[in-house]
């Protein structure tokens, strides 16, 4: 008895639904869980919109500066009570360094941006399918954050009252911090709790060193939450319990997007799928009709 032979007709598996979007199991839980390519359109737009957000309601939070300096009285006992209130002794011993001053209150007036914007583009460029999660994380650590500032105002050390603090900004006439010199009201002086400039530091210098191949650069990011602790300090703008705080929020951001993603961001894959068309046909393979068109259009 001869054998069978069963053909399927050409394109027949092309019109097969794909095993990955039929797979009962990718619900929306799933489908929200799985990195996507991120538009650089909406990420600038998002960017922005948030900054503005986030200076728009922080700015707008009660000064309350009775409060502010009786909890910044209460953070100075504490850290007495407890062996670490240094910040007096460190804000003046880098005073007396005037190109290392300086050079801090540029840095704090600057790289807290700078190198935050850095990182998320070489993230959006280099590991797009990691970018969204560890921006939730940043974000995520922003908002709570947002929530201090209303909840416990909190004034920097060198507004303290019988304080010996030096305001480096005001006494180097350097360009830098919001709150001193002339763009002291355009910005809230009593939202020190908890350090931003911390939070963002850590979750630079985490993302550098998971990330990062080449090790110096992962040694550099190691370094600079370091650095930005040590400036935070010396230009009298936080208490070192500040950055306890930036670092709490932070892990809550961290704490977010576990939730949403399932695991943590860095241990995302690094790329994903392109979006459109090219996405489909690599998916999909080529199209068999556009096989057929070509052979009979051949000679």
């Amino acid at each position: 008895m001869g054998e069978t032979t069963v053909t399927k007709p050409e394109g027949l598996e092309a019109a097969l639904p794909d095993p990955v979007a039929a797979d009962p199991g990718r619900g929306p839980l799933n489908r929200l869980r799985t990195p996507r390519r991120p538009r650089f359109w909406f990420e600038i737009l998002l960017i922005a919109v948030s900054y503005w957000t986030y200076s728009l309601v922080r700015n707008a939070v009660p000064e309350q500066k009775a409060e502010a300096l009786r909890n910044a009285d209460w953070i100075w006992r504490v850290e007495h009570h407890l062996g670490i209130a240094v910040e007096e002794s460190v804000n003046h011993a880098v005073n007396a360094v005037h190109w290392l001053i300086v050079g801090m209150n540029y840095y704090y007036a600057t790289l807290h941006f700078i190198v935050t914007l850095g990182v998320l583009v070489w993230l959006y460029r280099r590991h797009p399918g990691r970018y969204a999660a560890t921006r939730l994380v940043l974000f995520a650590t922003t908002a709570v954050a947002l929530v201090g500032y209303y909840l416990y105002p909190l004034a920097p050390p060198r507004l303290m009252n019988g304080g010996d603090f030096i305001d480096t900004v005001m006494v180097h006439q350097t360009w830098g911090s919001m709150a001193s010199g002339d763009l002291k009201h355009m910005s809230n002086q009593y939202a020190a709790m908890p350090s931003m400039h911390i939070g963002w530091s850590v979750w630079c210098g985490l993302t550098i060193f998971a990330l990062a191949r080449i090790p110096w650069v992962r040694v550099l990011g190691a370094l600079y939450p370091v650095l930005t602790l040590v400036v935070i300090v010396a230009t009298a703008n936080h208490f070192w319990l500040d950055a306890v705080g930036g670092v709490l929020c932070l892990a809550f951001g961290f704490a977010v997007a576990g939730v949403c993603y399932g695991r943590q961001p860095y241990a995302l894959p690094q790329t994903v799928p392109a979006r459109g068309p090219d996405a489909s046909r690599k998916r999909n393979g080529p199209d068999p009709n556009s096989r057929r068109r070509q052979r009979s259009a051949a000679p």
